[in-house]
């Protein structure tokens, strides 16, 4: 009888680089660790390295009882160290959600605030884990929830980092809830900072501070609405925000929308919260995500995963007996302006067989992301005047109506249509002092028009009290932009039942769009509500390809012989 091996391989820590180092494995060893540590590539033999990590160091230990390894024995004491912690960790992060849990109380809020109790949840599990990200639903207290992260020890001083019209609502907020002192950064370039607790920096300052920020100067870094990062290092806010993530303390992402698009983002967003829980980008790409290394092909697993990992906290108001009615989402058929249409035919026709044939990648990809443009512009201005037929009947009825659109020339429309009403704008063109003009004036009732674009009202906040009607105008790639647009009204304050009112046209890009949305919606709705109300998923071929293929049926070309005239061309 064959005795068993009193090891199966070595195990090294290598504290410098932050990882355990796997060696001298027999076959079957390389096997299992293949099968239970997903980050190791199959094709990996010899020497296999783990994060220390201390969720993957815990089953590390799991898997030295299946399979001893030769250690040192300050890495074994190492190992146990990192497990007890684990243990200890887990084991406070479940106390918190104990039925009888007892809020404490937090020294720095206003005498008239306080959290409640299912914000204070959240930051005493943000005391113990330190990197996550809160994606709680809209209207939960994101803000408030994270003012109470600032007020644990040793978080301040604090940087929060908000889209571009944002600043002076989170300062307002910090102000109204808590005795924190904000300071608003002005300006790229640096500056002697004032004393302050908190400093407020837009996504586009970010690039001007990363010297102070390397120094250590900030304990804890919040990003509100993280997707803006999505793009990775590539860009001068992702290359700043990796700096400041970096020599932070502690960092806190909040957004009920991390994924605009597909699920890669995730792994881009948490890389800047809680980096290597999801391996590298090229080992999530191959662990998770489909053959284009963009689509996650179990979404919900995904999000169980990362709530496995303690570094990811979603409430619904179901979940905290707060549920606030559904919205009241309804289509209406819009009519669609060919004669407006037609008039740039002729380029439309050019660009989609540049998109569908070039050989050229650059080529193609440029003719695309033309043809892209010109399609949404021309489908917004020949639907513009049916939104705006819409949008009197409302009005005509004394119904204030937030509408949103995207393009400057469908807002000329919009406002040539409706100037009688009054309209106020809170796009991409305004400064931050019109912006807040607008929302007061609308808020206040001065006008019962808001002219919105798709992407400026990421967290803006007291519409809700005024409206209850959004009109969806022209659309987006994204549903979670519109989602986040609906956000707006569909939050505490609101006494309504809030309608969106779709405005769709059978022309131009709306089709294709309306298609593609459905499988990006069901990438945000796994990762985020992990087994709940799966949604149906729409075979995603290529925008751009639908949207090529339309303009060509629409001006009568035969795209199956075109295709294969260019393929007879190039053989």
């Amino acid at each position: 009888m064959q005795l068993r091996p009193k090891f199966y391989g070595k195990l090294t820590l290598d504290q410098a680089g932050n990882r355990w180092i796997i060696t001298n494995t027999t076959p079957n060893v390389n096997l299992e660790l293949k099968h239970i540590f997903r980050g190791i590539s199959l094709l990996q033999t010899e020497r296999f390295t783990l994060d220390t990590s201390p969720y993957t160091t815990n089953r590390l230990a799991w898997f030295l009882q299946l399979y001893p390894m030769e250690m040192s024995r300050a890495d074994g004491k190492e190992l146990k160290k990192m497990c007890k912690h684990f243990q200890k960790r887990l084991m406070d992060v479940e106390g918190v959600f104990v039925p009888d849990f007892k809020p404490p109380e937090y020294v720095g809020l206003k005498d008239d605030c306080e959290l409640w109790d299912y914000q204070c949840q959240f930051v005493e599990m943000f005391r113990i884990v330190k990197n996550m990200l809160l994606g709680d639903d809209y209207g939960l207290g994101k803000t408030n929830q994270a003012i109470g992260a600032m007020l644990l020890p040793g978080m301040l001083p604090c940087a929060v980092v908000v889209e571009a019209h944002m600043p002076d609502q989170w300062k307002e907020r910090i102000e109204e809830f808590s005795n924190l002192r904000v300071h608003i950064v002005k300006t790229v370039s640096a500056y002697t900072l004032p004393e302050a607790d908190v400093y407020i920096f837009s996504y586009t300052k970010l690039k001007g501070w990363t010297d102070i920020a390397k120094g250590g100067f900030f304990k804890l870094v919040v990003y509100d609405e993280p997707q803006n990062l999505r793009t990775g290092d590539g860009t001068d806010k992702g290359g700043a925000a990796r700096k400041f993530s970096n020599a932070a303390e502690a960092t806190l992402g909040l957004t009920a929308t991390p994924i605009m698009n597909y699920g890669i983002e995730m792994w881009i967003v948490m890389s800047y919260l809680a980096p290597g829980h999801l391996g590298t980008q090229a080992e999530f790409e191959r662990e998770w995500c489909t053959s284009d290394g963009k689509t996650v092909k179990d979404p919900d697993a995904l999000g169980a995963y990362l709530r496995e990992r303690q570094v990811l906290l979603r409430r619904t108001e179901e979940d905290i007996d707060r549920a606030m009615p559904p919205s009241n989402v309804t289509t209406h058929d819009i009519p669609f302006d060919e004669d407006e249409a037609r008039k740039s035919d002729e380029l439309a026709v050019q660009l989609a067989i540049q998109a569908i044939t070039a050989t050229d990648y650059i080529e193609r990809g440029n003719a695309a992301m033309k043809l892209d443009t010109l399609e949404r512009l021309r489908t917004g201005v020949a639907k513009a005047r049916g939104v705006t037929a819409y949008v009197k009947i409302l009005l005509e009825a004394g119904l204030p109506v937030l509408l949103s659109g995207w393009h400057r020339d469908v807002y000329d429309i919009f406002l040539k249509e409706l100037g009688a009403y009054n309209p106020v704008f809170y796009t991409g063109s305004e400064t931050k002092l019109q912006k807040r003009k607008s929302k007061d004036a609308f808020v206040n009732g001065e006008t019962n028009l808001m002219i919105i674009s798709n992407r400026s009202g990421a967290g803006l906040d007291g519409l809700q009290y005024r409206c209850a009607d959004v009109v969806i105008g022209e659309l987006d790639w994204s549903p979670m932009v519109l989602k986040q647009l609906i956000a707006r009204l569909r939050r505490y304050g609101q006494n309504h039942v809030v309608n969106a009112h779709y405005m769709i046209c059978d022309g131009g890009s709306d089709p294709a769009m309306v298609e593609v949305l459905g499988v990006k919606a069901s990438q945000a709705h796994g990762v985020m509500n992990p087994y709940l109300q799966p949604q149906a998923v729409t075979n995603d071929v290529s925008r751009i390809r639908k949207l090529a293929i339309s303009v060509l049926e629409r001006n009568g070309v035969d795209v199956q012989s075109l295709v294969k005239d260019k393929l007879a061309i190039a053989a």
